[in-house]
């Protein structure tokens, strides 16, 4: 059997939190195919790892080979003895780093007016997370955080969000090279596949980086139009891009369908283990 890589995001992707339907059984399909044909399968989310195992038990899904976690700044390989953290990528990202210490600008991003800084939880030594209190304000918020990260010069990276269960904004730095490509690629070459032998599944900007590569990529019918736009856009080889758009097995596209309606297209020969 051919080895093959499956990365995909989780809400809105594999998870069916998002505001359209999922299909009936479409979630289970998907769990036996990863179990009949051993798919090596890596949940790529920004959520810690204490909320992927909670997904793992609410939803049912597959417990994955890997997991990049926390906005990219985690990997986890995961076997029987448990989650076992990827010490490779966290020295990679503190040579990223090359000394800059992200706690240094707990005290003065969080008395900027409109930031609070988030749970010790959700924090990590490659990873500093604000909310944000009025997202409205964020691209005025950008200005002020860029100006304390030196106007680019720290090696580090922004990501602003929206949490849409919490309705509060998010505001997360983190190293440059902490992307979910650049995750990614890392195993990639640790777990020694080609490209060939690689998907991955998204819904949203965050997954852009991944969705835009020549990596193979899936976009769930579920994703906003303008992610379809952009995807379609920036992707240089269209075949290696599915956008799904339901009726594959009577099923809709969203979440989970999706994946099965990309896999079905880029590696045919699975499809007698998708009944």
């Amino acid at each position: 059997m051919r080895r093959i890589m499956l990365c995909t995001d989780l809400d809105r992707t594999l998870l069916p939190n998002g505001s359209q339907p999922e299909s009936i059984g479409s979630r289970q399909r998907f769990a036996r195919l990863v179990e009949k044909v051993g798919l090596h399968l890596v949940y790529v989310s920004g959520r810690h790892r204490e909320l992927v195992q909670h997904a793992i038990c609410e939803y049912a899904i597959p417990v994955p080979d890997h997991s990049v976690t926390d906005v990219g700044t985690r990997i986890y390989r995961v076997h029987s003895g448990g989650w076992e953290p990827f010490e490779q990528w966290s020295r990679k990202l503190d040579n990223e780093l090359n000394g800059f210490d992200l706690s240094r600008l707990k005290e003065r991003l969080g008395n900027l007016g409109g930031l609070r800084l988030q749970e010790p939880g959700k924090q990590n030594e490659h990873k500093l997370s604000f909310y944000v209190a009025d997202y409205s304000r964020r691209e005025a918020m950008r200005v002020l955080v860029d100006r304390f990260l030196e106007n680019g010069k720290a090696p580090v990276r922004t990501i602003w969000s929206y949490d849409e269960v919490g309705k509060i904004g998010l505001l997360d730095i983190i190293p440059a090279a902490a992307t979910k490509l650049h995750a990614v690629r890392f195993l990639m070459q640790e777990e020694c596949y080609g490209e060939q032998d690689v998907v991955y599944a998204g819904d949203s900007g965050n997954d852009l980086d991944v969705l835009q590569s020549e990596i193979k990529s899936i976009v769930v019918a579920n994703a906003a139009d303008e992610i379809k736009m952009e995807v379609r856009k920036h992707k240089r080889n269209a075949d290696r891009l599915v956008i799904a758009g339901g009726g594959f097995k009577g099923m809709n596209g969203n979440y989970a369908a999706g994946i099965l309606e990309g896999i079905a297209r880029f590696f045919p020969e699975l499809l007698r283990y998708m009944d």
